[in-house]
Order: C-alpha cells, then sequence, then structure tokens
C-alpha cells in the first residue's frame, strides 16, 4: 500500500496548520490551527472490505509531573508512552482520501463528538485523558486533533500517520472507544497498512535544531 499525507512529508516538520498547539510570539503556547491534513492511499490489498486510521505519538512522556512547569525540563530519558491523535474504523472500501480539514477545522473546547462520519467512524482521541477534570476543555475528544507536545520537552515528537486495509466492513466498536481498543478489534484482520511520519516541537530550541 501507499499514503500520502499532504503537507507532511515523511520525516520532516508538520506545519502548526495541523497542530492543536503552536509557538507564540511571546510566551510558550497558543492554539493553532488544528485542521486534519489530506489522507490518500492507493494499491490496497485483494480482499479488503474497510479502511482504518491511526496517527499517534510514541514520544509522550509517560510521567506528567515537569510537563509544562517553569523552570524545568522534561528529560530525553524518562519512559514514553503511545498519544492517540486520531482514531478513525469502517471507512469504506471504496473511498481512498479524506480531504483536509474534513474531520477537523479548528480547536474545539470540550471535544468533538465522537461517532458516524460521512468517511467513518471515529472513536476518541488521548486529549480526552489528557484534559479530563478541566473546566474549559474537559470532555470527550472525537476524531482529528493535532500535535501539541510539552513546551518544556527535550525531545522532537514523531507522528505516525497509518492506514490499514482491514478484511472486516464493520469492527464491533462503538461509543467512545480508543486508539488501543481499535488496534485490538484490528488485531488479525489486517491486510496491508501503509505509514508516514512527520515531526513537531513546542520547544523553541529543539524546533530550530532540527
Amino acid at each position: 500500500m501507499k499514503l500520502s499525507v499532504d503537507g507532511v512529508a515523511n520525516g520532516a516538520p508538520i506545519s502548526p496548520k495541523f497542530a492543536f498547539g503552536n509557538i507564540p510570539a511571546e510566551g510558550h503556547f497558543e492554539l493553532s490551527g488544528n485542521i486534519n491534513p489530506r489522507l490518500a492511499w492507493s494499491d490496497a490489498p485483494e480482499g479488503t472490505k474497510s479502511f482504518a486510521v491511526i496517527v499517534h505519538d510514541p514520544d509522550v512522556p509517560s510521567s506528567g509531573e515537569d510537563v509544562n512547569q517553569e523552570g524545568k525540563i522534561v528529560p530525553s530519558d524518562l519512559p514514553r508512552v503511545d498519544f492517540y491523535h486520531w482514531v478513525l474504523v469502517n471507512i469504506p472500501a471504496d473511498l481512498s482520501e479524506i480531504a483536509e480539514g474534513a474531520d477537523s477545522s479548528g480547536v474545539t473546547p470540550t471535544g468533538k463528538t465522537a461517532g458516524q462520519r460521512p468517511h467513518g467512524r471515529t472513536g476518541i482521541n488521548s486529549y480526552t485523558d489528557w484534559f479530563a477534570g478541566d473546566t474549559d476543555m474537559g470532555g470527550d475528544y472525537g476524531g482529528y486533533d493535532g500535535p501539541c507536545p510539552p513546551w518544556n520537552d527535550s525531545i522532537m515528537h514523531h507522528y505516525h500517520f497509518t492506514v490499514y486495509a482491514l478484511d472486516f466492513e464493520t469492527l464491533n466498536l462503538d461509543g467512545a472507544f480508543t486508539g488501543a481498543q481499535a488496534l485490538a478489534a484490528m488485531d488479525g484482520h489486517i491486510l496491508g497498512q501503509a505509514s508516514q511520519m512527520g515531526t513537531y516541537s513546542m520547544n523553541p530550541e529543539v524546533r530550530n535544531a532540527a
């Protein structure tokens, strides 16, 4: 299979247009465009009955103790965990692309409702856990929400866009399912896959050194 992610060259920095957060002229953080990039895929294996898309960052700190704290830095040797930015399943087999902005075209405080879209069924992304308990931002974050790594992280983050070709037309997933649950449901049903990776940092020193 082949996958292209418009505006996200493989291994290159992701435009703030596609990110949840950006580095402002002053301070550490400002909301960014949060537009989903266009995805287009081809050469699916014979027997494909649906597609799924997962976007994840494997470089998220396993502990939030030092995250976004003045005078501190998230060390590079801290163990890292997966953070899911887009969980999308049951994409019809006759679709071969998702248009730019079709799933997200700005930051939605408290999140977008997960569920059926014209291009498939969305689960919740990891901002659901990140903003849990936040009065202004807490809620279920369905669909795409882009990069926003800690502004004091010492490492570059890597964002993997992956499309999967599946032998099932409809996975048995509903409600607020997570990226881990989607991957578990796909296990044993993946006929093929293709990935593209972009990078992002909210730390000016890390971004400028790239």
